[in-house]
């Protein structure tokens, strides 16, 4: 092991070596804790003797649960890395429940509801309660249930709150509560849990149970925690009962990071850790290895405003690197244009792939502007968040066959495929079904399964029809237990269910797009079976398929950026990810800090936080560019930049403000032209709350920093044209970066023609002609 600690700097020696009892480590931005909990685990097996079956470590996601396991794998061998307890809170603890579950009610082969089938369900009740749908929205009720839940509300608890019907009824949702109950009881009924259920259940299972807590407390006798600042009261009380035997628990976090409070995270988890366990040692990773020193100087800055926090100084042995250049624009339309031009000018002059670049941004509105800039210039971006692979409605459609093969009482499942493709089993009889469900409080699937008994209720024609349902969904049933693998299920069920023969039929773009994704499904079990026949004890079951998608978070379906494409995303998003080149768009107040989520001095001082994330994902160069105008909410609003550009330390920034003359003036995109419109310069204050007014007075309504720190302007120089050539549909052209390709659409006219290209890696793309640099092939 000692080749292994000699590559660790002195703090994360000390993190690593410590073992016993409870400990924290302080994590910086970009500080290596990633390689701190590899070899702690390694070091734990190899050095201390620990059987890897005794280590839990969790995770946010599965992909940094997999690339943990694989270094892990480096050092100790991979025979010994796959014992290991490791993976999300949610996947270790389903785990638990399916060898559990009966003890609680529920079967061992439980669907697992993600957001989307809780919100279906939701609507579904409210419909049946002839609620109004747009006062009792899915989502709101479906994000209020999951808050009560990751607090350990049940409907039973939340009548021991008057406060929470207070709430209710002032938000016009005095029936939240049966809503709630109704939920709960259907997804009981259909063998299902929602995603907060896995952290609910687990802790009603260990509460209720003494000698299955003792089970996994004696199992679980070293428990490493990543990101422990974004833990909730649900996982916060699962840790500390499973720890509460060894108490060699280490907890690895940042509070400077802490940004997932509208999920139901609790800063104060990692703030009180030394309350909680008053003799824990703790460790300070504080060497950034990822930032100049400018990015890392001016990150601390800002996050020393914040009055709730761990005491920490990051610092690198980075050189200096460039100060942070804040740029304001005349609109959004102008920002963007200035971060593409200045994304083309760095890509052509230092020989950059796009995929070098980042753009950030506090709300997913902003990203049209950006969207249109990009378009125009014909430059590849890529925006995360964006649909899921495994949400969209074809892969659903089969996922929920598949579904059904396992649990036939999954509700959402048999709604989606009961007349999909068409059988004549329309929502009149559908509502019947439900209704009768609902009388005899049994699932949907034992209406159907004894339709038989309910002939005065339907003709012989729809029992027949629905006969024939169940007897196909049985059918792929018995596939299933007659041990047949996920591959041949899947492949039986596309074809026989009609999906395929349907999906074919379709020879349209988005049709064709439609049958691939089945196709891409198809492929992608196909590779879970072969990867799991080669394993030593691998299990290519549908069950195991199931499982492992239903356990897929949005960081986990955001690939690696391969591709040599700019990213886009929320600064949500971007948690974890670092780039060289980042631009933080938007920085208004209002905007960012957003409005709509400051009441406290607590949601402040998150927002701050968030920004300090955004700053720590630069590596190289960090630009943050905000609007003398932006248009929200359907109006066009005079902007002050954000109160976060003041708190970051001069000497760390750069700054760009042009003055807008007479022909750039706002009153030609609406709005009324300032008393002044040449942006004169003022002093930058330390306080921009107690001297907004004179900086108004003094700059026609805009924030103007120290002559010192300002840069003159240069051209970007706009991107070159080239030979237009000709193009229709049917064309073979090839690009530089997307290969070959044919052309699908061609709309517009001369400078304006925009072409849409399937290629034939990069997928189906739509380029501005002019920007495309095209090759037609012959």
């Amino acid at each position: 092991m000692e080749h292994i600690l000699g590559k660790l700097n002195p703090a994360q020696r000390e993190a690593v070596i410590n073992t016993e009892g409870p400990c924290m480590v302080i994590a910086g931005a970009g500080s290596g804790k990633t390689r701190v909990l590899t070899y702690r685990i390694a070091y734990l097996i190899e050095k201390m003797g620990v059987d890897p079956f005794n280590i839990l470590s969790l995770t946010f996601t599965n992909k940094a649960a997999r690339e943990m396991k694989h270094r892990i794998g480096v050092v100790i061998g991979n025979s010994e890395s796959q014992n290991i307890w490791m993976g999300t809170f949610h996947s270790v603890f389903s785990r638990i429940l399916r060898s559990e579950a009966t003890k609680i009610g529920y079967p061992s082969n439980f669907t697992i509801y993600d957001t989307e089938d809780a919100k279906k369900l939701i609507t579904n009740i409210v419909k049946e309660k002839n609620l109004d749908k747009d006062i009792y929205k899915a989502k709101t009720i479906q994000g209020r249930i999951s808050g009560l839940k990751n607090n350990l509300i049940t409907p039973k608890m939340y009548d021991r709150f008057p406060e929470l019907r207070e709430q209710d009824e002032a938000s016009k949702t005095p029936l939240f509560r049966e809503i709630y109950e109704t939920y709960c009881e259907r997804c009981f009924r259909s063998g299902a849990m929602d995603f907060d259920d896995l952290l609910l259940k687990t802790n009603e299972l260990l509460a209720t149970y003494p000698e299955v807590l003792a089970k996994y407390q004696d199992r679980f006798r070293y428990i490493m925690v990543d990101e422990y600042q974004d833990t909730n009261h649900s996982q916060y009380i699962i840790v500390k009962a499973l720890a509460s035997r060894f108490e060699n628990l280490c907890v690895v976090g940042d509070d400077a990071q802490s940004i997932y409070a509208f999920r139901g995270a609790n800063i104060r988890n990692i703030l009180n850790f030394q309350k909680d366990y008053p003799d824990a040692k703790m460790f300070k990773l504080e060497q950034n290895y990822r930032s100049t020193k400018n990015i890392v100087l001016a990150a601390n800055s800002l996050i020393a405003k914040n009055k709730h926090q761990l005491e920490k100084d990051v610092w690198t042995e980075n050189n200096s690197g460039d100060r942070i250049l804040v740029h304001k624009s005349l609109n959004e339309s102008e920002e963007a244009k200035y971060i593409a031009d200045k994304i083309l000018d760095h890509s052509r002059n230092e020989g950059l792939g796009y995929e070098k670049f980042a753009i950030l941004y506090r709300t997913n509105a902003q990203t049209r502007a950006l969207e249109e800039a990009m378009r125009k210039r014909g430059m590849p971006y890529r925006i995360y968040g964006g649909l899921s692979f495994y949400q969209r409605k074809e892969v659903k459609d089969l996922l929920a066959y598949l579904r059904l093969a396992i649990n036939p009482n999954d509700e959402e499942a048999l709604r989606r495929t009961i007349n999909y493709p068409a059988r004549g089993i329309g929502t009149s009889t559908q509502d019947k079904v439900v209704y009768l469900a609902n009388e005899k409080k049994v699932s949907l699937w034992e209406i159907l399964a004894n339709i038989n008994q309910f002939s005065n209720t339907f003709n012989k024609g729809i029992v027949a029809k629905l006969a024939n349902f169940v007897l196909k969904i049985q059918n792929y049933g018995e596939m299933v237990k007659a041990g047949r693998t996920a591959e041949e299920v899947a492949e039986e069920v596309a074809k026989n269910s009609g999906l395929l023969p349907e999906l074919a039929q379709d020879k349209t773009p988005e049709g064709i797009s439609r049958y691939d994704n089945v196709q891409e499904l198809l492929a992608s079990i196909k590779d879970f079976v072969e990867n799991e026949v080669a394993k030593e004890e691998g299990d290519p079951g549908l069950e195991n398929f199931l499982s492992e998608i239903a356990l897929i978070t949005d960081a986990d379906t955001q690939a690696e950026n391969n591709e040599a494409a700019v990213s886009l995303m929320t600064i949500h998003q971007a948690k974890g990810l670092e780039f060289p080149y980042v631009f933080i768009a938007g920085m208004e107040e209002n905007l960012f800090p957003n409005i709509m989520t400051l009441t406290s001095r607590t949601d402040l001082e998150e927002e701050r936080r968030l920004f300090y994330v955004a700053i720590t994902r630069a590596e190289k160069k960090l630009y943050l560019t905000y609007c003398h105008t932006r248009y929200r909410w359907g109006k066009l609003l005079d902007n002050e930049p954000s109160r976060f550009i003041d708190e970051i330390d001069d000497k760390y920034l750069d700054f760009e403000i042009p003055e807008f003359s007479p022909m750039t003036s706002p009153r030609l995109f609406g709005a009324p032209t300032p008393a002044n419109n040449s942006y004169r310069q003022a002093t930058k204050s330390k306080d921009m709350t107690t001297n907004q007014t004179s900086e108004k007075q003094a700059t026609g309504g805009a924030y103007a920093p120290n002559r010192k720190n300002l840069r003159p302007l240069t051209k970007s120089e706009p991107a070159g044209t080239g030979h237009v050539i000709s193009l229709s549909v049917d064309d073979r052209v090839i690009h530089d970066k997307f290969g070959r390709g044919v052309v699908t659409n061609v709309e517009g006219v001369e400078n304006n023609t925009k072409i849409t290209i399937r290629f034939e890696k990069a997928g189906e793309k739509t380029l501005l002609m002019k920007f495309a640099k095209l090759r037609k092939l012959g």
